[in-house]
């Protein structure tokens, strides 16, 4: 336990198990109430007062005025979330402030959401329910009012391999469907190799009635061949790689995609451009989409994506891909963001990093604290 009185500023509440696990260690513990997000003001009156460590959400811009006034003071920025577009890492780095973020462990959350975005949008739930709602069921009929597309058997091209690209495959492969994957970071391990395995085996032994297959291919090769088109990248800007995802899909990349495609995003916002994809939908260059992210978020009442003409082919969720008990709000670091979060500040905070926040796993930047 620390010597002196730790205190943190929660500018969202993680979880009763959560808080009362740091306050089982003494720290002193102050949680923004309500579900909005604060004021920047306030972020900045609680940094500049000296606190210890703030848990903040992607919602917080932590920025050159919230570092500035944490200089000297402040030990840690703990992210409950896996990406990080609202911390300034240059400002962090300048004032030599850690920050850290909550990755792996809402893998198969975000994995399983995305999947049931995809059959929820292509069996058309929504148009469905609708009908029942609203009373306009009248009888059965062969394909009068709706029909949706059956996703077996189909190709699934997913943009971006890391854990979460590769979870949601493996979501696929017990689907039936073949797998396109690109990675703008390339094919560094055998997984194509053990996911055919499975597929090869799946066929032999009759639980699927084609033979299914996996590859790596180009980008444009994947949005022309693919009957969906799933997004698990993160934002990168133009300059800072030599694949950018901001508005990666856009008027051209929507166009190389089939007529009978969908997308799926649950990656970042910003990877859509919004005013491009809704006129692809409006012009039915696509089939449809379904996004659980935005580039502004919440989503704006005047956001053209809104527009009723589109309700059965674009279905918008709040962000919510990683919404689960287990994933939120579970104390175990291994399983939770909440428990992940805790754990990293007990750690920075009482030794295992051996005063170098460098030596923790999920200090994102660790450059800032290297030896010389």
């Amino acid at each position: 336990m620390p010597d002196q009185m730790i205190r943190i500023f929660l500018t969202a509440d993680i979880g009763e198990a959560a808080t009362a696990r740091l306050r089982e260690h003494g720290y002193e513990i102050e949680v923004y109430p309500g579900s909005e997000a604060p004021p920047k003001s306030v972020i900045v009156d609680k940094v500049g007062s000296g606190i210890d460590v703030i848990i903040t959400t992607l919602r917080d811009p932590i920025d050159e005025d919230v570092l500035r006034a944490g200089e000297g003071t402040l030990k840690l920025v703990a992210q409950f979330a896996v990406g990080f577009d609202n911390i300034d890492r240059d400002a962090a780095n300048r004032y030599r402030i850690p920050f850290a973020n909550t990755p792996d462990v809402l893998t198969e959350a975000t994995a399983e959401f995305a999947l049931f975005m995809l059959g929820a949008l292509s069996r058309r739930l929504y148009s469905s329910e609708k009908l029942v709602e609203e009373n306009r069921w009248r009888s059965w009929h062969p394909y009068y009012p709706i029909l949706g597309d059956e996703v077996t058997c189909k190709t699934v091209g997913i943009v971006g391999a890391g854990s979460i690209g590769k979870a949601f495959a493996k979501k696929c492969i017990g689907f039936d469907m073949s797998v396109l994957l690109f990675s703008p970071r390339g094919q560094h391990d055998n997984f194509v190799e053990y996911a055919q395995r499975e597929m090869d085996l799946r066929f032999e032994a009759g639980f699927s009635r084609e033979r299914q297959a996996i590859a790596y291919v180009s980008f444009e090769g994947l949005l022309e061949r693919s009957d969906y088109v799933s997004l698990h990248v993160p934002l990168l800007l133009e300059g800072a790689s030599n694949f950018p995802t901001r508005r990666l899909m856009s008027h051209k990349n929507l166009a190389r995609m089939k007529r009978s495609a969908y997308l799926i995003n649950t990656s970042r916002g910003q990877v859509v451009d919004e005013d491009a994809l809704y006129d692809a939908l409006i012009n039915e260059v696509i089939a449809g989409a379904a996004l659980d992210v935005f580039e502004t978020e919440p989503l704006p009442a005047d956001s053209p994506l809104r527009d009723p003409v589109l309700r059965d082919r674009l279905r918008l969720f709040h962000h919510f891909a990683s919404g689960t008990n287990e994933t939120r709000l579970s104390i175990d670091p291994e399983r939770g963001m909440a428990g992940r979060c805790v754990q990293t500040i007990i750690d920075l905070l009482e030794g295992s990093s051996k005063g170098d926040p460098a030596r923790l796993p999920f200090v994102v930047n660790k450059e800032a604290f290297a030896k010389a």
